[in-house]
């Protein structure tokens, strides 16, 4: 067990400080204080992190804490946090550990003792939830789905029954090929779909998915999808399963059947129609 009490210790400090997202005036009066008293900062891209602390002032160090140098930078962070030293984490834009670099630093931090404490500000996640007009509570934060199709397409196939509602982040040029396969898999839900939200050109589009294909070309910038949960009202006696349709067909043929067989019996466990199951595996 790991009990925490944040400001009834004086145990050196990893902050977790949330930065903006798109609108500078985000910037909490908290996150500013914080960056200018810790004694370095650890970003994830220098580059972008030291435009933000010049807008506000803020002369602290900084060094670079990123997912291809983690092995390095870790064991430096907390060897500081050994020797007393107050630290806080950044990402280029939100929470750290969302889809972004932390949550390895954040584990090795609190496995060593010493104090973890966040400090508020946006998240594109919740951002894109409340303002979604789809049902807030239940949820769950996917972030990025996997850039392969086929992997994404099992991805989909494992969430497809979920109730919850389900937040995913994508970039631009995957959105239009990840909304096809969402429309495929889950059926023509209603979702969200938000981009550049809090900056100049924020857009929010609500709809079905099929609505949000439709006039999805003309669409730049980061992207959040909110989705809505499964509400098939049998969903709990739908079978839900780790393969994708083609891998459970292949694994009937080397059972013996044949193909024509393999998609019958295919169709028949996953209570699809033959012609579903025959279209998506002859897709291959």
């Amino acid at each position: 067990m790991n009990r925490q009490k944040s400001f009834e210790n004086s145990l050196p400090t990893l902050y977790i400080v949330a930065t903006p997202i798109g609108n500078l005036n985000e910037m909490t009066y908290r996150a500013i204080q914080t960056l200018k008293e810790v004694d370095y900062i650890a970003a994830e891209d220098t580059r972008n992190t030291i435009k933000l602390l010049n807008h506000f002032d803020i002369s602290t160090k900084l060094v670079s804490h990123h997912e291809h140098n983690l092995m390095i930078a870790i064991p430096k962070i907390i060897n500081d946090l050994k020797s007393g030293l107050n630290i806080a984490l950044v990402s280029d834009a939100g929470y750290p550990a969302i889809s972004d670099p932390g949550y390895e630093l954040v584990k090795e931090a609190i496995r060593e003792g010493f104090n973890v404490v966040p400090v508020s500000g946006a998240n594109a996640c919740l951002d894109a939830l409340v303002v979604s007009g789809i049902a807030p509570q239940p949820f769950m934060f996917y972030g990025f789905l996997d850039r392969n199709d086929k992997n994404k397409k099992k991805e989909l196939e494992k969430l497809k029954n979920y109730r919850e509602t389900i937040v995913f982040y994508e970039a631009p040029h995957r959105i239009k090929k990840t909304l096809k396969l969402m429309l495929e898999i889950l059926g023509n839900r209603s979702i969200a779909l938000c981009r550049e939200l809090t900056k100049k050109h924020e857009e929010i589009n609500r709809g079905t998915i099929e609505d949000i294909l439709s006039v999805i070309d003309d669409m730049k910038g980061e992207m959040v999808i909110v989705v809505e949960g499964n509400q098939e009202e049998n969903v709990e006696d739908i079978k839900t399963f780790d393969q994708s349709i083609e891998e459970h067909v292949e694994e009937y043929i080397e059972n013996g059947l044949t193909t024509k067989d393999a998609i019958k019996a295919v169709a028949k466990e996953r209570g699809l129609s033959k012609n579903i199951v025959y279209n998506e595996y002859h897709k291959k």
